[in-house]
């Protein structure tokens, strides 16, 4: 087995995730870096050549010993040249980021989508399960997602695929989304649209436990929500049939697409576990080709922050196996 070691890098609006990995996907390092937002994050590369320099000579590593980086980032991409078009949470706009990597790190870079490669390290060595067609459905702030098929990220045309969570699910009179439609997924399954879900109807169900949460503070959370549902408040307990009931039928429209085989719900709402898995699924039934279902295992998503690194090294071993195959007809 080689020991060289891939590089997984996983851009975040507060901190950037890094890690070495051994070409079999296991963690032989990690850490964090704050995200510098100054100049409109034009240091941020400058800052993961460092701390990958600073790193290496404390395992006494060169970058020979490196085979290469792979990065998620936020925001719209341009996946051939790993140009960024805009990612509002970091500063970059019109950014160059593969590039700009590799003059500063001297390796070679592959960027993709911040959720893609959670996906990938979710398939790789998560919840996943080596599975070649999975779904990963992250709900969190926002509701995100990656579709892999026959092992590899889709992408669509311009690098849109995969933003499950502005599936419309409610077509007329939904709630407004951030992305300038209304009734998207997002709106309704995230921790955003949970909170919203449970605080309007709360002033109709005094005798919830959510009542007298929101009464003491002010607010109500998903994880108030959940809280709740554990223990058997009927409100609580309707406002996850509400959102499973969303849930459960774009996925099951997903599904009847793609047939995949594992279906990985990750993202903090996701610490929910069987309390929200259930009534998703029950609903996804009812809408999956039965043949789809019984293809199907849902799943939670098992590698936490460690997803987008992994990820990140699976990128750079897909293109080190392209790499091979390459020359190896030539």
């Amino acid at each position: 087995m080689s020991d060289r070691w891939y590089v997984g890098v996983d851009v975040g609006g507060t901190t950037i995730k890094m890690a070495f990995l051994t070409t079999a996907g296991e963690i032989v390092d990690k850490w964090e870096i704050p995200t510098s937002k100054q100049d409109g994050g034009a240091l941020i590369t400058t800052n993961i050549a460092d701390a990958l320099d600073k790193r290496l000579s404390g395992h006494h590593k060169s970058k020979s010993d490196l085979i290469g980086i792979g990065l998620g980032a936020p925001g719209f991409i341009e996946m051939d040249t790993g140009f960024i078009y805009h990612a509002v949470n970091i500063g970059w706009r019109d950014f160059p980021l593969k590039d700009k990597l590799e003059e500063e790190t001297k390796l070679p870079v592959i960027v993709d989508n911040d959720a893609n490669i959670a996906a990938l390290g979710e398939m790789w060595k998560g919840a996943g399960d080596g599975a070649k067609n999975m779904l990963l459905i992250t709900l969190g702030t926002g509701v995100g997602g990656g579709i892999v098929a026959n092992g590899n990220i889709l992408h669509g045309v311009n690098g849109m695929a995969g933003e499950i969570g502005h599936i419309t699910v409610i077509p007329e009179g939904g709630a407004p989304c951030n992305c300038g439609k209304t009734g998207c997924l997002e709106t309704v399954a995230s921790a955003t649209g949970i909170a919203r879900i449970a605080t309007e109807g709360v002033t109709e169900h005094k005798e919830s436990q959510l009542a007298l949460d929101y009464d003491k503070h002010g607010v109500l959370t998903a994880k108030d929500v959940f809280s709740a549902a554990d223990a058997s408040d009927a409100f609580a307990l309707s406002v996850v049939d509400h959102i499973a009931y969303y849930l459960g039928f774009a996925i099951a429209n997903l599904a009847n697409a793609l047939n995949p085989e594992k279906i990985v719900i990750g993202g903090g709402v996701s610490k929910a576990g069987d309390t929200l898995l259930k009534p998703i699924k029950q609903h996804f039934e009812a809408y999956a080709l039965p043949r789809v279902a019984d293809g199907a295992e849902f799943r939670i998503a098992t590698l936490g922050n460690d997803a987008g690194v992994i990820g990140g090294g699976w990128l750079v071993k897909q293109q080190e196996n392209s790499m091979e195959k390459g020359n190896e007809t030539e």
